[in-house]
Parts: C-alpha cells; structure tokens; sequence
C-alpha cells in the first residue's frame, strides 16, 4: 500500500471495515481493504498541509480538516463536497491541531495551541459553544469523548489532554470539570478510552502504563449525600489498604485523588520485587527505594538491572522533575553559543544532534558559565544519548551530576580544576609512587592523564555497557568516587602505561578505548576509598550529595564571575569585530565578485565581439560569392526567359488565330442554325395553313352534302315550321357569332403568344450576340493588350461608342416591344369583356331553347298518346323538322364561319410575312455588323469590357 511520500500520522477505517484512509502530512489517500487498491487520492497545496482526514462514527462522510482552518465534509460513495464549515470567528481564532466527534456524528470538538475549545454542530453546520479550559492550559494535544452506554451516542464528556500532561475531563453542556487524572509529577503522554467507557489506559511521560477505572474516578461525583451519623473505626496499623484513597475537597476545583505516599511505596516495591523497612530515614529515597539497600544489591551483582536502572538513577538522584521551570528554559530557545554545534560535533543522528543542542541550550540558560564550557558537550553527551526520548531527565541528570560530581571544577575557569587534578595526583601519589614518578619523569602532568577522563566521564575510554556499570557505582557513592576512579583506571593500566614513554602515546591512550575489566577498576575505586588517608581523601574536601531544589532550580555561581563577565564581554567583541570583518569582507568579496564579474563580461564581450568580426568576414566572403552565383543564375534566366517569352509570343499567336477561327465558324454554325430553323418554322407555317385549308375545303364539301341532302328532305315541311325557324335561326346566329367571338379570341392569343415567343428569341439572339462580342473582346485584349499599349485608348473610346449604340438601339426596340405589348394587352381587354357580354347572351339563348325544347317534347308526348293511322306520324315529321330547321340553319352560320376564318387567317399569313422579312432583315444586318466589328475593332481590356 504505497503512496505516502512522508510519514503517515493517522489511519481511519469506516464503520463497515471495507474502507481505510492513511493520512500524511502532503496527502490522504482513501484504499479499499478488501483489494488493498487505492481508490482515491486527495492532493493538496504545499502551502497547505493536511491536518487529519477521517471517517465520522455510523456515518458514509468523510471529514478533512487542514492547516489553514478549513474543514470540508465529503461524500464516501462519490467523493463529492457536501458542505463546508465556515470559517471560525476572529476573536476566538485558534489553529486547529486535535479533534474529536462524539459517537452519533453530530458534534465536532477541535482544539489547539490555546486554552479555547471549539464545539461545532454538524447537522447545522455552525459553532455553537466556545469552552475556556483553565488559565494553566495553554496547549490542547488530544480529543477524546468518554462513551457512555444510556446517551446514544450523544457523548456530554469531553477528555482534554494539555500540555502539562493532565487530562481533565468536562461536561460540554454545563461546561463543568468533573475530574481529572495525571499531574505536573506523572505527566500523560497519550491516553485512549475503552469503547464502553469502562477504563482509560495512559502512558505516562516516565514510561509507565497507567490504567484508570472510570467508575472509581466518578464514585465520588455520583455518590449520595453522606450520612448524618458517622463512625469511626480504628484499623490495625500493620494493614494498610490499597484501595482507601484520600479526596482532596477544595472549592471551586476538581475532586481528584491525593496520593498516598504508603500507596506508592507499596507499589514501587512490588515492581521491583523489594521488601523495604523504613528503619533508616537518613537513606530513603523520594520513590519508596533504600540507598543502602541498593548499595548492598550493587556490591552483590556489581551494577542494576538493566530493566530498573533508568527509574533507580532517578531515585538515587532524586530529580525534581520541575516541568515548568525547564519548560522556561527550553522555551528561551537555542543558545547562541551552540547555533553551529553541528559543525564541531557532527553528528549523524538528527534527533540527537537537536536534543543535545536543546540540553546544552538549557544549561546555558540556567548559568552563564555554561555557555563558555568548551568539554560541556563531550559532559553531556553520554547522557543525552541515554535520555534522548525525555529531555527533563537528560536536563536535570546532568545538572545534578554538575553540582554534585563536578564540584570546584569552574573556580579556575577557564583552565581545568587544578585543585581537583592535584587532588587525584596526591592520591596517585599515596597509592602508586612509581607510575606517577614515571608521569612526571616524561613531563606528563594530571591535565593529560587525568582530565581527558573526567571532562568526557569515561565515555571516550569506555564501551556502553561498562560506563552505564561505572556510573551505577558513581551514583550510588560519595562524589568523590568518580575522582577514585580515575585514580584506579591509572593504576590498573600501569603497565601499558610505564610502556609508554612519548606524549602523542599517552594522548591516545587516554583518548581511546583500552582493555581492560571494569569490575576489577570498580573493586580497586572501593579499595581506594577505603585505604586513603583522611587528609588527603576527597571526601574531606568534597561536599555529601545535594539533590535539585523542586519547582526551580538552585541557582549554579561556583565559579570566578568576573572571568566569565570578562570572557562574555570579549566575545561579544569578538563577535561584533567579527560581524564587522565579515561584513567588510562580504564587501570586498562583492565588490571583487563585481569585477571579476565585469571582467569575465568583458572577456566574454571582446571575445564575442571577435567572434561576431570573423563571422561578418565569412558572411561577407560568403555574400560575395552568392552574389556570384545569383548573377550567373540570373543571365540564364534572363536567357531562359527570353526563350520562354518568344515560345509564348508564338504560342500566344497561334492560339490567338485558332480561337479567332474557332469563334468565326462557331459563329457561322449559329447562323446556319438559326437560319434552319427558320426555315423550319416557315416551312411548318405553310404546311398548317395549307392543312386547315384541306380541312376546310373538306368540311365545306361535306357541308354541301348534308345541305343537299337535308334540302330534299326538308322541302315538304319547310312552309309548316318556317315561324320555328328563324327563331331558332335567331338563336343560333347568336350563338354562333359567341363561337365565333372566341375562336376570335383564341386567333388573337395565339398572335399575342406568338409575338411572346418572338420577342423572347430576339431577346436570347441578342444576349448570345452580345455574349459572342463580349467574349471575343475579352479575348482580344488578352492577347493584344502585351503589345497594343498605345492603341488602347483609342479602341476605348471606339468600343465605349458601339456600346452606347447597342444600348441605344436595344432601348429604342425594347420601348417599341413594350408599346406594342401594351396596346395587345388592351385590345385584348376589350375583347374579354365583349366575350362576357356575348357569353352572357348565349346563355339567355340556350335557356330559352331549352324551355322551347322542354314544351315541345311534353306536346309531342301529350300527342303521342293519340291513335294515328299507320302513315308517318306527325310526331316524326314535326321531329324531323325540328331536328333539321337548326342543320340548315347551322350550314348557314358554318359557311358564315368559314368565310370569316379564311379572312383571319389570311390577315395571319400577312403578319408573319411581314415580321418574318423584319426578323431576316435585322439577322442580316447582325451578321454584317459583327464581321465589320470583328476585322477593324480594338478589344478594351477585361475590367471596362466587365
């Protein structure tokens, strides 16, 4: 499950289990358990860093908070936004670092570096309560809601961890403390509460695990009212029960359990498997140990269990643990004698490095002295590798070992305690004449033999097992046993020692690891403290062992205050001088970096410069001989073009006379086909006229025919019905003069048709005759226009005066047409409404026939019904008569008819005569015209031709 580029600080996993998400401080990514697949990540601005993503309890949200207070809730499913809290206000603004969400996912606690508790609602997405925890808290480090089993879910009790490791625990509704667990002693380091709320399990800032009982912390919250009546029972003083704890009642604060110190005895005891007595007051430590007893165990065994000696050291110390007196110092930063310790001590180890500059920061705080102590690191470092994960104990560890192993060690700063060294020296002397006579005969005084072992406390010469075996001696004893053990390491290395006779040899040796047994050195520290003498014994001049005042620490001035003033006072001229060399030099080192700057851009200049030169010679060298060649090429092209020009002069020329010749026989061809056509028309003019002759000739014989035949019939009752037909004569003459109206009518549309089409032909003769000159114009004057420059203007104005004819002569038959057209149109009018007239009386006409008729029929039914002789009936006679009084009278009009259409299409005949000779006569001189205009004219150039 990769992805994570740094550290990952909080893990998440959904209440169904299916679902994780890992959180870093770049990044949160959400992964899916079942596949270990990673289903979404959440990137982010580097400016802004991700504070804690997680799940809320019983619900499908996420919720993302980052380090610029903006807190987003999303959807699990979709991973779509579904609100935003708003932002909180001003006068309350903290960065939020912790949070916490009660069970039912309704309300949201974050905290921060302040004593300001934020309470957020959720289901309304606002802040309802801002709690002010006490004026002690300055810090929140954790969030933690207290389940209970009867609030489903809507957790009251909030769980504050601060940074002074108590954790409080209040009510969020009434904002009361109900209790609290740790103290300013036994600070939590972190602490988690059970799911039901029963037990709250705590690590503590020593190391141990402490595990509270919930019920027993809120017994006395929830307990009745005592009893009015109280008795008192005398125990057996010998019985001491665990379990019967003091409550420390005070107005106004919280009821928490005092500690009882039987308790602590009883415990301690039992974690390290002792059986303490209490008879000797004097050597009874602070955490329920006996220094005697540790003494006997230690002469036993030779040094402490590994497992207890970190808590037994504390006790043979006796460490205040003063939190807020270190928390002072540590708060003042990192000194400034020890801002480049990194480059005198490098140290891989970060983490060590860092802690070693705060405790020596620390010391420097606490004494000036300190700061100026060149072999304070090689001191210290031994301890801060030991006590690297809690800095007090590192601090006051090595605090304690200052005032009480390094007595008179600073009364000769900065020279090395020579009171101390001459001490050692004088016991050496007691002890081992010989080897300190072999010192002094090779000039080897106690600051080489001695010093080197102090100023690192053996951790140069020894390996890690056998120092921590050393100093369970040295804390356990005197102080003066660590100068003892000086003295016994010399004499135990003897003989390697009266070996060496060069001073590099014995710088190394006390510089460097040697083989040897640290239990025989530590025997021979205690035989040595037993055999010397009183006078010359450290202890007379050393103090018994005084341990750290608690809540501050004792103020530390062994040492020559003006020398210290004095070096403090030369340093801070040094460092000013030296501020001001640097500056001076940073000048200098500007200002020579100016000019060699200068002088490399000049350099680079010149050199560029040369450069540039040579490239413009070879550019002109190489311009030169383009020119060259572009001049040569040049006359081939010119030759080239030439050629080209006289190839296109007679291309031009030859293309020039076959188009002339192809739009002289293209022009040819369309007057043949206009005169074949016609003549085709001509020829179908003749041919109808001579056709509806035929027919009328024809139907003027078959009319004669029917005359004669109806005259004889019709001779025998003519005198009979003579009265019946003249009126139908009457009646029919009307109706054929209508007839004869509208084949009129009809001759006359199809003249007015007729002169349409003409009109319309002349207008496309004219368009494609104008269409032929403007095309051969365009042609002509491309081809001439290279060669006819002078004659241009001329054929202009000569072309310009053909159009303005043309114009003129295709306006004057325009207006004639449209006079013409006009004048049809009005006759034609007068004919439509004299056809109306005379339609209207032909339809009088036929009704009255047709009631004439009607009567005729009904009488000649009435007579039919009467008996005749066998003769011809009258019926078939008056029938007969009656059908043949109109035939004759219809010959009558028809031989009317025929004579007046024979006129009409005479008239027509001549018309077309006539406009026939007009449209040759205007067709010849066309033809004329364009081949006059085809020989002598000029072509304008395509633009006025356009």
């Amino acid at each position: 499950m990769r992805g994570h580029e740094s550290s990952v600080f909080s893990i998440s996993v959904h209440a169904s289990g299916r679902y994780a998400i890992t959180t870093s401080s770049d990044t949160a990514q959400l992964w899916d358990l079942d596949t270990f697949q990673r289903k979404r990540k959440l990137n982010i601005l580097q400016s802004v860093g991700i504070q804690k993503v997680f799940f809320l309890p019983l619900s499908n949200t996420i919720l993302s908070c980052f380090k610029d207070n903006s807190i987003f809730a999303w959807e699990c499913d979709t991973l779509s936004c579904r609100y935003q809290l708003p932002a909180p206000p001003e006068s309350s603004s903290i960065l939020y670092k912790v949070f916490a969400v009660t069970r039912d996912g309704r309300i949201l606690a974050a905290g921060g570096k302040s004593n300001h508790l934020h309470l957020w609602c959720l289901e309304a997405k606002q802040l309802f309560r801002i709690i002010q925890m006490p004026t002690k808290v300055r810090a929140i480090r954790h969030l933690e809601f207290l389940p209970d089993s009867f609030d489903a879910g809507s957790n009251q009790v909030l769980g504050v961890l601060s940074q002074d490791g108590v954790m409080r625990f209040v009510n969020i509704q009434t904002c009361k403390l109900l209790f609290e667990i740790g103290s300013l002693d036994e600070g939590i380091s972190s602490s988690v509460i059970s799911p039901h709320g029963r037990y709250i399990a705590s690590i503590m800032e020593n190391g141990s695990l402490n595990i509270y009982s919930v019920q027993a912390l809120t017994q006395e919250i929830n307990k009745p009212p005592p009893p009015l009546v109280k008795v008192i029972e005398d125990l057996p003083k010998s019985k001491l029960n665990s379990g019967d704890l003091k409550i420390k009642v005070t107005t106004g604060r919280v009821l928490r359990p005092a500690k009882s110190r039987e308790n602590k005895i009883q415990t301690r005891i039992l974690k390290q498997d002792l059986a303490g007595s209490f008879e000797n007051k004097e050597n009874e430590l602070s955490d329920g140990l006996n220094k005697k007893r540790l003494q006997v165990l230690l002469k036993g065994y030779g040094e402490y269990p590994m497992k207890y000696r970190m808590f037994i050291w504390r006790s043979l110390l006796q460490l205040p643990e003063n939190h807020t007196a270190f928390s002072s110092l540590e708060d003042k930063g990192v000194h400034v004698a020890f801002l480049n310790l990194q480059q005198k001590y490098p140290i891989k180890s970060r983490k060590l490095l860092r802690v070693l500059q705060r405790t020596l920061s620390a010391l420097a705080h606490w004494s000036a002295i300190f700061s100026d102590t060149p072999y304070l690191p090689l001191l210290a470092f031994p301890f801060v590798k030991l006590f690297q994960n809690n800095q007090l104990i590192c601090f006051e560890v090595v605090a304690t070992l200052i005032i009480n192993w390094c007595q008179h060690w600073f009364e000769y700063f900065p020279n090395p305690p020579i009171n101390i060294l001459s001490m050692i020296e004088n016991v050496l002397a007691f002890h081992d004449k010989d080897l300190l006579q072999h010192f002094i005969d090779h000039n080897i005084t106690s600051q080489l033999y001695a010093w080197p072992l102090l100023e690192t406390v053996f951790s140069e010469v020894l390996t890690r097992e056998e120092w921590l075996k050393l100093f369970d001696n040295v804390f356990s004893n005197h102080p003066s046993f660590l100068l003892m053990t000086v003295v016994a390491y010399n004499i135990h290395c003897r003989a390697p020692l009266l070996n060496c006779s060069l001073k590099d040899d014995f710088e190394y040796f006390f510089h460097h690891r040697n083989n040897l047994d640290i239990s025989v050195v530590i025997r021979e520290v205690y035989h040595l403290m037993d055999t010397t003498p009183t006078d010359i014994h450290p202890n007379s001049m050393l103090h018994v062992f005084v341990a750290l005042t608690k809540g501050q620490y004792p103020v530390f001035n062994q040492y020559p205050k003006f020398i210290v003033d004095y070096q403090t006072q030369e340093r801070e001229r040094i460092r000013i001088d030296e501020l001001d060399y640097l500056r001076e030099r940073q000048m200098v080192e500007d200002m020579q970096a100016e000019v060699d700057q200068q002088r490399v851009e000049d350099e680079a200049w010149y050199q560029k410069q040369e450069l540039l030169r040579k490239a413009e010679e070879t550019r002109r060298e190489l311009l030169l001989q383009e020119e060259e060649k572009m001049i040569q090429q040049r006359q081939r092209l010119a030759s080239v073009k030439r050629e080209l020009k006289v190839k296109e002069m007679h291309l031009q020329d030859a293309t020039r006379r076959r188009f002339l010749k192809l739009q002289q026989d293209q022009r040819e061809m369309e007057l043949r086909r206009l005169d074949d056509e016609i003549e085709r028309k001509v020829h179908m003019r003749d041919r109808e006229i001579a056709t509806t002759a035929k027919d009328l000739e024809m139907r003027h014989l078959e009319l004669e025919s029917q005359k004669r035949h109806y005259e004889k019939n019709l001779i025998g009752n003519q005198e009979a019905v003579a009265k019946e037909m003249r009126e139908d004569a009457n009646a029919f003459r009307q109706k054929v003069d209508l007839e004869e109206h509208m084949f009129h009518k009809l001759i006359e549309t199809d003249q007015t048709q007729n002169q349409k089409t003409q009109k319309l032909i002349e207008e496309n003769l004219a368009k494609a005759g104008q269409a032929c000159l403007n095309a051969d114009w365009r042609i002509q004057a491309l081809y001439k226009q290279r060669c006819d420059d002078l004659r241009r203007n001329e054929c202009y104005q000569e072309v310009a005066r053909l159009l303005r004819e043309n114009r003129r002569k295709e306006t004057e038959v325009l207006d004639a047409m449209m006079g013409e057209e006009a004048k049809k149109w009005e006759e034609a009018k007068e004919k439509d409404f004299h056809l109306k007239s005379e339609k209207k009386a032909s339809a009088l006409a036929d009704a009255s026939r047709k009631w004439f008729l009607e009567k005729e029929i009904n009488g000649a039914l009435e007579h039919a019904e009467r008996p005749y002789s066998k003769a011809v009936p009258r019926y078939q006679i008056g029938q007969v008569a009656s059908s043949c009084l109109p035939r004759t009278s219809q010959l009558n009009d028809i031989s009317e008819m025929d004579s007046s259409t024979c006129i009409s299409l005479n008239q027509r005949r001549i018309q077309w005569d006539t406009m026939e000779r007009e449209l040759a006569e205007r067709v010849r001189n066309l033809r004329q015209r364009l081949t006059v205009q085809a020989r002598n004219r000029r072509r304008p150039p395509p633009l006025l031709a356009t």
